[in-house]
């Protein structure tokens, strides 16, 4: 198809720290995501949910420990990494986003699921739980949210949006180089622009920020506010994990601990680290999964 685009496969030869093997699902006809398929074949699943504006290279540090006791997944969402990529930014929507997500869950057939989500993960993988609870056991929620327009974005996010919209190069590399407290090196640097060869591919990137609901007649808020009825009453182990530097997330973790239940307990965690976390604490992430994976299941 026209509208659907892929990166060529040598963008990503001879990346840092991502030696995995790629794994493609159709998740809408013609339409492929692609994901990362490590670990313990029949073990429990630890879904990885990667945001904007980057892909599953940012999970690289926890995977290796991860997989020693979970089947991991962490797939590329469309418009990412080595999923297909639409040129048309209109082709990109929350709801699509949920779609497809839910097409790799699906077809994968993902039970006894611990998510880990960030970023837009979070946006998506929340909902998708309320949507298929029987899937999930766990939840690892981190620099994150579910916002229903009800109150006030930051004025960081605001600046954001209106970069991502007007910025001439939209410097993904720079992006997440700007959300961590630990300057990049440049071999992870050109890894996150690896995805993203020139502007036809950026669409779904450029797209993201203004697919965050900000206004509550949102029709995407209104379906976040039935999200958050069901999370009010969410009583699975759910776990929060924030960086201190993230001038956009910090304090969404309190949300969370106030109104879903199964926050209750948990050992929360804020660590020093900017918005894209799994950048700069990847391994003390890992341990830190294992340790609430450990410490829940036992319990039942």
């Amino acid at each position: 198809m026209k509208n659907i685009i892929k990166t060529p496969h040598d963008a990503f030869e001879n990346l840092e720290g991502y030696p995995f093997s790629s794994h493609y699902v159709t998740v809408e006809a013609g339409l492929q995501m692609h994901y990362l398929d490590e670990g313990i074949a029949n073990g429990p699943v630890a879904l990885l949910l990667h945001g904007e504006p980057s892909w599953s290279y940012l999970y690289r540090k926890m995977i290796p420990k991860l997989s020693k006791h979970f089947r991991v997944i962490a797939p590329d969402l469309i418009g990412f990494g080595k999923s297909d990529k639409w040129v048309d930014k209109q082709a990109y929507s929350y709801q699509k986003h949920i779609d497809w997500l839910s097409a790799l869950i699906v077809k994968l057939n993902l039970k006894n699921i611990v998510l880990f989500c960030q970023d837009w993960g979070g946006l998506l993988g929340l909902r998708i739980i309320t949507e298929m609870e029987d899937r999930f056991d766990m939840v690892v929620a981190s620099n994150t949210g579910l916002p229903t327009g009800m109150q006030p974005m930051p004025e960081s996010f605001m600046k954001w949006r209106e970069y991502s919209q007007h910025s001439p190069g939209f410097n993904i590399g720079k992006v997440i180089d700007m959300g961590t407290l630990t300057p990049l090196t440049e071999k992870v640097y050109e890894a996150y622009n690896a995805p993203f060869p020139s502007e036809a591919y950026k669409a779904g990137a450029r797209m993201f920020p203004t697919l965050v609901p900000i206004e509550p007649d949102d029709p995407e808020s209104q379906k976040n506010s039935k999200a958050w009825e069901k999370l009010r009453h969410w009583q699975k182990p759910f776990l929060t994990i924030f960086g201190d530097g993230d001038d956009i997330m910090l304090g969404a973790e309190k949300i969370f601990q106030k109104l879903v239940p199964g926050t209750q307990g948990q050992d929360h965690k804020i660590l020093q680290a900017g918005h894209f976390i799994q950048e700069e604490k990847g391994e003390e992430l890992a341990e830190l999964m294992i340790g609430f994976y450990q410490k829940n299941s036992t319990k039942s």
